[in-house]
């Protein structure tokens, strides 16, 4: 008798060793690849790639450097005039999707909080931006946080996530309650929350420091960045939250 009970014991005690060394399912799922597919046939989403939604940085007009021609919008340096691109909505809280592609060593950006008036130059004395960069050609793939997928000049990727020059990049900026995470390619590479005190000590110990309306508009403008080189945009979507 005791020694069957002994036997039920030790079975029991093997039993539990291995199910307490068996691996348990993550809890983390924003480490999961993200399908911008699965996203898309999502209701509610506004459709961007038509040029007559969007205008040029505190004009009426679109410069000639942009160009919509077969579901894909370009940046020409070499055409005509040229300017930063905005919405002509303005957007608080929304989750806007894309795909961008880089010319070699090129440069340039995604901004949101953009405001438009005529005592502001540009987009980016007002709209944090999420960078878009040929990292392995420009000068700023050396750089901390001005890499392709950071908050320029702010908070840097997590990890490294974006594909090179001559393929497509995938991205989705999720914007609630100033609550923002960027994904490049599937990957969240980057999260913040914006209007706190943190968020005024990043901008304080970043190049925006001096410029007052710098991070401060809830509601602006969705800006894409003529950085003087050439990059292609296509599958521009926004939802409002």
């Amino acid at each position: 008798m005791i020694m069957s009970q002994l036997h039920i014991l030790i079975v029991l005690f093997i039993v539990t060793l291995f199910t307490s060394c068996s691996p348990k399912k993550s809890q983390d799922t924003d480490a999961d690849p993200i399908d911008i597919e699965d996203i898309l046939t999502e209701e509610g989403w506004t459709d961007l790639m038509d040029l007559s939604l969007w205008h040029a940085y505190n004009k009426d007009e679109v410069h000639d450097g942009w160009v919509l021609s077969e579901g894909v919008l370009h940046f020409d340096p070499s055409k005509g005039s040229r300017g930063d691109l905005v919405t002509n909505d303005s957007y608080e809280d929304f989750e806007l999707s894309l795909e961008w592609q880089i010319d070699s060593c090129g440069n340039s950006g995604i901004m949101w909080g953009v405001a438009e008036s005529p005592d502001l130059s540009a987009p980016y004395l007002t709209g944090p931006e999420m960078q878009i960069l040929d990292d392995a050609c420009h000068a700023d793939g050396n750089i901390d946080k001005h890499r392709a997928g950071d908050l320029y000049d702010m908070i840097a990727c997590n990890q490294p996530a974006v594909n090179p020059v001559g393929e497509w990049n995938e991205v989705i900026i999720r914007s609630e309650n100033g609550f923002v995470t960027f994904h490049l390619n599937g990957i969240k590479v980057v999260e913040f929350q914006m209007y706190d005190e943190e968020w005024d000590r990043m901008v304080a110990n970043s190049k925006f420091k001096d410029w007052k309306e710098f991070g401060k508009h809830k509601n602006g403008k969705i800006a894409l960045q003529d950085h003087s080189d050439p990059v292609w945009f296509r599958n521009i979507k926004i939802k409002t939250l």
